[in-house]
């Protein structure tokens, strides 16, 4: 191997830089337990209402298999955040539903909340504060540091926030039409169809943000580090 075929130090840490963003980013989002914990009780909703249209058949089985989730993360002591926002929205969809007796309904949280979360997105990248930056930097071990201490990361954070509000923007206006517009078959299906690509596609788009940004600054390392001074000083 010539000099010229050997990897450089740029070059390593770059991909160390890549591996740890996407480690980061797998562990933000849930990964693939997550995207299914996130897709399961809506397509169970749609598919029993499908077929007998029976809201309560259909809004008791989604709630019943997101609480069996959470109790198989709990059983295999892993982390519970992504399957109890799963119940929680659930069963914000369920009580909508039997409140009005609208099988649409059960929806309707879930459209708000994504609603809701692209405007969060895009008033704070507006703002200076991107929510991406303030929901990962902790994940990165950074904390608030791009704001004031890394500009390039700052950057690439409201990037990825813009990315997030206008996908789930535009994914609103698909469903909020169809939510007057058409059935609860074809809202729910649609729904269903919409759940993953749109998260993925911002999850990439995040993914190449952050990659090309400068390393984050670990604070917590930054932290150690000056108590361990402190520590050797005052001996």
């Amino acid at each position: 191997m010539t000099s010229l075929d050997k990897p450089t130090t740029e070059d390593t840490s770059a991909d160390d830089a890549r591996a740890v963003t996407e480690a980061a980013l797998f562990e933000a989002f849930g990964g693939v337990r997550g995207m299914v914990e996130t897709v399961l009780p809506g397509l169970l909703f749609v598919s029993i209402y499908t077929l007998n249209k029976d809201l309560h058949m259909s809004a008791i089985a989604a709630l019943a298999v997101s609480l069996v989730m959470v109790v198989v993360r709990l059983a295999r002591k892993d982390t519970v955040k992504h399957a109890f926002s799963g119940v929680f929205g659930v069963a914000f969809g369920v009580v909508f539903a039997m409140m009005t007796g609208n099988a649409k309904d059960f929806y309707l949280p879930g459209m708000l909340y994504t609603l809701g979360l692209a405007l969060a997105y895009i008033v704070t990248a507006m703002a200076g504060v991107p929510l991406i930056g303030l929901m990962l930097g902790p994940v990165f071990r950074e904390n608030l540091s791009w704001r004031t201490r890394n500009p390039g990361r700052k950057k690439a954070y409201t990037k990825a926030s813009w990315a997030w509000g206008l996908i789930l923007l535009g994914k609103s206006a698909i469903l909020f039409p169809l939510y007057w517009w058409a059935d609860t078959t074809q809202l729910g299906w649609v729904l269903v169809a919409l759940k993953i690509p749109p998260f993925l596609l911002a999850v990439y788009l995040t993914w190449v943000f952050l990659a090309k940004a400068p390393p984050p600054i670990d604070v917590f390392a930054e932290m150690e580090a000056e108590e361990e001074r402190k520590a050797a000083a005052s001996e």
